[in-house]
Order: C-alpha cells, then sequence, then structure tokens
C-alpha cells in the first residue's frame, strides 16, 4: 500500500516523538516515515483492532446498532484493572447497545466496552485476541501482536505506525457507513447503575482526540496513551478534497492537546509540501480490450486501486507518465477481477508504482461450434 517515493524535503519535518508516519489516503504513498517499521506499544490506538473485528460482526450481519451486550465481572468498574484506565464505567449484568459500545470506545476510550465487545464475539478476551491476529494478517499488518482488547499493557500488545496507518485506511475503506461515528466530539453515557459512576460520566464526555476540536476537516481516529508508551494517535483529515493520514507514537509532551497539536503540525506538513493527482479510481473503466472466443467481443478493464501519485508541491505533472500493460486478446472464459495486465506510473522514466488491470466484468467462454466459426472467420480475414 504505501511506497516511498523519495521526497527531497521529507526529512524537513520535526518532532519529538519516538516513531511518526504520514501517507496520502489516495496513493498510498509515504511523506513522513520515522521509525515507522519499529514494534511499540499502541495504548488504546490498539482498540481500533477491537473495532475492526466488531464491525466486520456487523457488516455481516450477526451484529446490529441495537443488539444489547451483557457486562461481565471482568469490565465492571469496580474490578481494580479499570480504576486508572478510561471506562464507560459499567457494572456487572448491565446491558448496553452495540452503538454505545462503539462510541464509548472511539469517545471515551473505554477499556470496559472493549472487553465486553471482545467476550460477546469470542467467549472470552483471550480467544478474542485471536481474532484480532487473524485480522491483522488479512489485511497485511504482519507484525503487529495483541494481547488485549483495551490496549492496556501487556507484552504482546506491540505495533508500528506503518501497520496502524494501513488499519485506518482499511477502517476508512471497508466501513463507509460507519467511519463518521470517528467524528464524534462528545458523548455521554447515562445508563450508568450508580450515583459514582452517574458523576464519573458527567464529566467525562469529551473525546480524548482533541484534534477534531482544532483543525477542520479532522475526522478520525483514535488516541492512546500508557506511561509506559507515552502519547500516542491515529488521525485522518480531509482538505480540499484531498485525505490524509499521520499516525504519532511516543510522544512525551503536554496531555492530548499537545498530542493533538503535533499531529496536526504533521498533517499540515503534508498538505503544504505536496499534492497528489489522482488518474483513475478505483472502479473506473480505463480501457476495453478485444476477447477471444468470448460471448462479447470486448471486457472492460479497471483497477482495485486508485491510479494516483503525490509529489512535492512543485514538482511538474509532465515528468509523470501513466501506462497501461496488457496482451490482446484475452481468452476466454473470463472471471471478474481477473488480473490481465498491469498499470504503471513512471516518474522520469522509472517507474514508482504498479497496479493491476482487472477485469470489470464475467465474460463466458462461446461454444464449441461458436469456435469453429470463428477460426474460420479469421482464417477467410475476419477478425
Amino acid at each position: 500500500m504505501c511506497l516511498n517515493i523519495g521526497f527531497a524535503n521529507a526529512d524537513d519535518f520535526q518532532t519529538k516523538a519516538k516513531s511518526a508516519y504520514l501517507i496520502d489516503y489516495d496513493s498510498g504513498h509515504e511523506i513522513v516515515s520515522k521509525n515507522a517499521d519499529v514494534l511499540m506499544p499502541p495504548s488504546s490506538m490498539l482498540k481500533l483492532m477491537t473495532l475492526t473485528v466488531l464491525f466486520d460482526a456487523i457488516k455481516s450481519g450477526n451484529l446490529k446498532m441495537d443488539d444489547l451486550l451483557t457486562v461481565s465481572e471482568n469490565a465492571d468498574y469496580k474490578n481494580p484493572l479499570w480504576y486508572p484506565a478510561s471506562k464507560m464505567c459499567l457494572t456487572t449484568g448491565q446491558q448496553i447497545s452495540v452503538k454505545d459500545a462503539i462510541l464509548g470506545i472511539i469517545v471515551l476510550s473505554a477499556g470496559d466496552a472493549s472487553v465486553t465487545v471482545a467476550e460477546k464475539l469470542a467467549g472470552d478476551e483471550s480467544k478474542f485476541t485471536e481474532l484480532m491476529q487473524k485480522k491483522a494478517h488479512e489485511i497485511g499488518m504482519n507484525l503487529s501482536t495483541f494481547g488485549n482488547a483495551s490496549g492496556l499493557p501487556h507484552d504482546n500488545n506491540l505495533m508500528t505506525s506503518k501497520e496502524l496507518a494501513i488499519l485506518a485506511k482499511y477502517i476508512i475503506d471497508e466501513y463507509p457507513d460507519i467511519y463518521p461515528m470517528f467524528a464524534t466530539k462528545r458523548f455521554e453515557f447515562t445508563d450508568t447503575k450508580t450515583d459514582w459512576c452517574r458523576d464519573w460520566n458527567k464529566s467525562h464526555t469529551m473525546n480524548y482526540n482533541r484534534l477534531l476540536f482544532q483543525m477542520p476537516g479532522a475526522d478520525g481516529l483514535k488516541t492512546g496513551h500508557t506511561d509506559e508508551g507515552g502519547y500516542g494517535v491515529v488521525a485522518s483529515a480531509k482538505v480540499g478534497g484531498r485525505r490524509l493520514i499521520g499516525v504519532i507514537n511516543g510522544f512525551r509532551g503536554k496531555g492530548h492537546d499537545g498530542l493533538a497539536e503535533e499531529i496536526k503540525k504533521l498533517l499540515n506538513y503534508g498538505y503544504k509540501t505536496t499534492y497528489t493527482k489522482v488518474f483513475y479510481r478505483s472502479g473506473d473503466t480505463l480501457l476495453k480490450i478485444p476477447v477471444w472466443y468470448g460471448r462479447k467481443a470486448e471486457i472492460e478493464a479497471t483497477v482495485d486501486e486508485n491510479v494516483a501519485i503525490t509529489l512535492p508541491k512543485d514538482y511538474p505533472l509532465k515528468n509523470i507518465r501513466v501506462l497501461a500493460r496488457y496482451e490482446e486478446p484475452v481468452a476466454a472464459p473470463i472471471k471478474a477481477g481477473q488480473n490481465i495486465g498491469e498499470v504503471v506510473i513512471e516518474k522520469n522514466g522509472d517507474i514508482v508504482k504498479r497496479i493491476p488491470l482487472v477485469a470489470k466484468e464475467r465474460i463466458r467462454k462461446i461454444q464449441f461450434f461458436g469456435r469453429v466459426f470463428k477460426n474460420i472467420s479469421v482464417m477467410l480475414g475476419g477478425k
């Protein structure tokens, strides 16, 4: 997904964070990369994977937003585990809706809600981490490991900034109906069972992602903080129709407000120093290729990802060339999504990106006698 095309000024961005990573959403090109492949404690940013497994259950129809989840003793606010941690302040036997659990995790960084989700989907938290691991491998996060669903300190909770960006892009791509919930600035959970929790929830309503309050266009995703790992955030913003995804981790600044300033600085750096040209978007028809022995004479060719490139602000587009490479005719039968060539983006004659060219539809093979007539036609000078 993420290709470094060699920005001459990429080292100009300075941060005290241990790790920083910035990509363009449409092209996937790296703009800033500092220790992006180093495994680090992700703190509550890990909850993005917890949510991803939950979102899959919703997308498949196994769960609905108004379904109820039952809170166990493991997620009870009186469990010493949650005393210093972010929480919704849940009690044993309480039932919460899936929607409230999602908002609790996104806005309040609720670890107790994360455990409740894990136990609903897998029976216990340990088995749920296996689902998290499996999902990570499915989407190309091969380094990340998980020890729990909440992001509380655990030896197995390790992720890289690059893989957190991969996860953020996946969430934006795959759950367009759910993703807007990440822009929720405030959420007060009112279905409390004790006076202590009632007071707690009245004073804990603001999203820890302060970037939502500081930067127009910011719409997600998740912050994290532990004493061991410092502050971190996975953030995305869409400004002027262009989306960037940035990650900061291991930041020792002035709380979540300082973290927001740092990630804002990173995102603004990308907007000010680079631009992105999108030539074709996923699903666009690029061209039609002749078909041999097919029930249609031509096949529409498309791409499953954007044909786009990110360039330094002053770099001339005339030095960029986009080429489609394929052999014709394409022999039937052809499956939808079948690889039938490639699209390459060249910068000064050097290939900087390759995108598979795929069939947009299925085309069946003509029957035996049809192929005979086709061969005769060709021998007689036809097509």
